[in-house]
């Protein structure tokens, strides 16, 4: 799996029906800034509204995941997301002019390669995934429906399906890292029932359904007059049943194919989580309504675990997004005033680095010897080379500015750093830098304490402007 964030290179567009609405509209696929996630955006309401790709936005699960905000709402979003994560994509842009993404042929190869064509870019901020550290599991015993997500540091999905069909009967699919959607699941298309048609056009639903986009299984001896009213349903001239029972003998593209989609839609749902997980999902007899509350599960999880959201998520597993080496570069500090070792985070408002503070530090030598404690001047010094990471992080050019710091405002020194502390520094801008002139909110942390903070101002000068 990705260990950094990636977007696409280019905008690129489809359009098409939406299935259930039959509404026409062009979908258009943005890149988009790191930390930005999945958004969808109605261009064609007043105010152009978005819409987070988010569990809670949930608002409908008619044979479909449908999700709103800020009024603007948007249908059966599973297959544009399931192949927004299928290919590792964290941050993208979703602009339509209709309520609904376009059908296609039902399954998500048309988004897949759209997405493909316009390209990858990796990006400089890590993902933030979730790991599953203990057993997840959502139980509708009245349904037999059954979804478990258990630790593994991977992402692995397994669906079983069972209709007590003999069309059907009992299918199982399965992917043993995501990396294997685009090939085995992406062109897995929607189906449904004969016996279900005229229950959702009843419903308005399926509007834009047609037996090119859709597979429908017939489990029943059909009348020749009701192939005829499927025909006027479907505009087509003539409908037909072969003997495996699928409508129109549409030929499936695997075996088990139904199952695959049912894999697919689990994967679009469970994107809704909102952020990229790390876990082994079982699901048995999966729906989008099933799928949502197990993704609410999830997410309910996350934030009873998240700490205090000032302190940066450090992992030292990861690499780092600048060494001491790249720090070098963008800042002119040497021996024995270079105090930041790693960054670790970096985007348009906020960085965050760190320092590994140890006994062999120079200024242990005169400071309250027999009492190593870390100087509060050096914190301050260390979170200002910090905040100065992200001030000259937006120009092109950063080699070719100082970054000064001009105003320490509201310091305060929490607790003592100590020897074997590793310290965590966030500045975060409080105001868009004009004239050259950035204010930043500065943190310094140990573990889950705030050890030291302060507002910070820095001023960025050319250096043949000095």
């Amino acid at each position: 799996m990705n260990i950094k964030q990636h977007t696409i290179k280019k905008a690129v567009q489809l359009s098409g029906v939406g299935l259930h609405t039959g509404v026409p509209a062009t979908m258009t696929f943005l890149p988009a800034k790191p930390n930005h996630g999945i958004k969808f955006q109605r261009v064609d309401i007043e105010g152009q509204p978005t819409v987070d790709a988010d569990v809670d936005n949930v608002v409908d699960l008619s044979r479909g995941t449908t999700i709103e905000q800020s009024g603007a709402r948007i249908h059966t979003v599973e297959h544009t997301l399931a192949a927004i994560v299928g290919l590792q994509i964290d941050n993208v842009l979703i602009q339509l002019d209709g309520p609904e993404p376009p059908i296609m042929d039902g399954s998500s190869i048309k988004f897949v390669e759209a997405l493909q064509e316009a390209g990858l870019e990796e990006q400089d901020a890590f993902r933030n995934y979730y790991e599953i550290d203990e057993s997840i599991i959502h139980r509708e015993s009245d349904k037999d429906i059954e979804l478990a997500a258990m630790p593994l540091n991977d992402y692995r999905l397994t669906v079983m399906v069972d209709y007590n069909s003999s069309v059907l009967g009992s299918q199982h699919a399965s992917i043993t890292h995501i990396s294997q959607f685009a090939s085995e699941i992406a062109s897995c298309r929607t189906f449904c029932f004969l016996h279900e048609l005229e229950m959702l056009h009843k419903q308005n639903l399926i509007q834009g359904g047609t037996l090119n986009n859709a597979i429908v299984i017939v489990d029943r001896v059909v009348a020749d007059n009701e192939l005829d009213y499927l025909a006027k349903l479907f505009n087509q001239p003539k409908v037909e049943i072969r003997k495996e029972g699928i409508l129109n003998n549409v030929e499936l593209r695997y075996r088990n194919e139904p199952a695959r989609h049912k894999l697919l839609d689990l994967v679009g749902d469970l994107a809704l989580v909102g952020r990229p997980i790390k876990a082994q999902i079982l699901a048995a007899r999966p729906g989008h309504a099933a799928n949502i509350a197990f993704a609410k599960k999830i997410k309910r999880q996350i934030e009873a675990k998240k700490k205090d959201s000032r302190i940066p998520d450090y992992n030292p597993k990861l690499p780092s997004l600048l060494d001491i080496n790249q720090i070098g570069q963008m800042l002119p500090h040497r021996y024995p005033f270079r105090l930041v070792d790693k960054i670790f985070y970096l985007d348009d408002t906020s960085v965050a680095g760190i320092k590994n503070v140890t006994i062999n530090e120079p200024f242990f030598q005169g400071h309250f010897p027999g009492n190593p404690v870390m100087p509060g001047v050096l914190q301050i010094e260390a979170m200002a080379q910090t905040g100065g990471i992200l001030v000259l992080s937006t120009v092109p050019d950063p080699e070719n500015y100082w970054a000064y710091l001009i105003a320490i405002e509201s310091c305060r020194f929490k607790k003592m750093v100590l020897p074997g502390d590793t310290v965590v520094f966030k500045c975060t801008l409080t105001h868009p830098i004009r004239r050259g002139i950035a204010k930043m909110q500065g943190q310094a942390f140990v573990g889950d304490n705030l050890v030291c903070e302060a507002v910070l101002s820095a001023s960025i000068v050319r250096k043949d402007e000095k």
